[in-house]
């Protein structure tokens, strides 16, 4: 029995002959960065997350950055985001110059907790990130009546959340504004990396267009200072192919998911899912207190896993500069010391499926 924690070579098998068409395509066409696939595939997929507009950018992480940039936070202002995330989302705060503030999770969601980012607002807060973690839209409603009501931008970091829902609506409609990730292992995964925004302000669409080529609104004339972090071609005709089977894929991982949560051992802490969320999995994740023995016995059976996330980023060497400590976030790092990413993908059969269940047992048991 072999189950890895993730199979990219199957998903890329199951739609070669569609991904070599496109590919053809682009390489027939002669446009290779920001072209009519690029065009296509930002309209499809605003379509597909229910906004107004999206931005193809170079990367999840540009995504966050530019947006960021184009509401004009920087030194002196701070941006709440949970502690619980991938280094990303607090690194691009940092990038732009701004602090990252951040606040405890939900021992039950697992997802940025409402009460304790009320908390933490002050006069300098400027934007909160909300983290729709493994693919569970956070509390969006609560967020939003916070940032409302104190005067603050709320921004969805999507990375792990194509096609979730929060109270029937996408994740990228959410917030003012959302970063994607489309890095290989995304739900929406390109052949390489690439990331896009999302929104409904015309205003704040055209500001990041402008911002992801050097500033320009039209060529050589740079209106502000921007980047290069543009999505080429070939990446946007791959994403075009995968967006049409999103949908199945994302039932399957629910199903597998169903699975798992209706058969996996009861000892092993799960999120809880709330009534009015909608996830599509990215991650499924449970927690044990003995971790690292327990992911040398699913090795033993031949069961892929990896850890999301340790150490948490206000504990890297990078961010501990800053002042964070052990204890900062206990909630967090009781977490993140427990983690376990079980294989969860829409390729993994249902008997690989059984066998990490039975692994899983087996591993308690004793």
């Amino acid at each position: 029995m072999t189950v890895p924690f993730l199979d990219l070579a199957a998903g890329v098998t199951e739609i070669k002959d569609e991904l070599s068409d496109a590919l053809a395509r682009v390489l027939a066409g002669g446009r290779y960065v920001l072209g009519p696939e690029v065009e296509s595939f930002e309209q499809e997929f605003a379509s597909y997350s229910e906004a107004s507009h999206c931005i193809g950018v170079a990367s999840g992480f540009d995504a966050l950055h530019l947006l960021l940039r184009a509401f004009g936070i920087g030194p002196a202002d701070e941006v709440i985001v949970p502690a619980y995330t991938a280094i990303p989302t607090w690194m691009a705060v940092a990038l732009v110059g701004a602090t990252p503030v951040g606040v405890d999770v939900d021992p039950g969601t697992w997802n940025i907790d409402p009460a304790a980012v009320e908390a933490a607002i002050t006069r300098r807060t400027k934007a909160i990130i909300a983290v729709h973690l493994f693919g569970q839209p956070a509390a969006m409603t609560e967020l939003a009546e916070i940032a409302e009501g104190r005067g603050v931008t709320l921004l969805e970091d999507a990375a792990q959340a194509h096609g979730a829902r929060h109270n029937g609506k996408r994740a990228g409609g959410l917030a003012h504004a959302a970063a994607f990730s489309f890095y290989p292992t995304k739900n929406l995964g390109a052949l390489g990396d690439g990331g896009a925004v999302t929104t409904d302000d015309d205003a704040l669409a055209a500001n990041i267009r402008r911002l992801r080529t050097y500033g320009w609104r039209e060529r050589d004339v740079s209106e502000v200072k921007g980047v290069n972090s543009r999505l080429d071609e070939l990446q946007a005709a791959v994403l075009r192919v995968r967006l049409r089977h999103l949908e199945q894929w994302t039932e399957r991982r629910r199903e597998l998911a169903s699975r798992y949560r209706a058969s996996l051992p009861v000892e092993l802490e799960r999120p809880d899912v709330q009534a009015e969320a909608e996830p599509v999995w990215h991650l499924f994740v449970v927690a044990t207190d003995d971790r690292d023995a327990f992911r040398v016995s699913l090795a033993r059976h031949g069961v892929g896993t990896l850890v999301h996330y340790f150490p948490l980023p206000h504990l890297t060497p990078a961010f501990r500069t800053d002042g964070w400590r052990e204890g900062s976030f206990p909630d967090a790092e009781r977490l993140a010391a427990r983690a376990v990413s079980l294989p969860l993908y829409p390729q993994l059969t249902d008997q690989q499926c059984d066998d990490v269940l039975a692994a899983a047992h087996e591993t308690l048991a004793r």
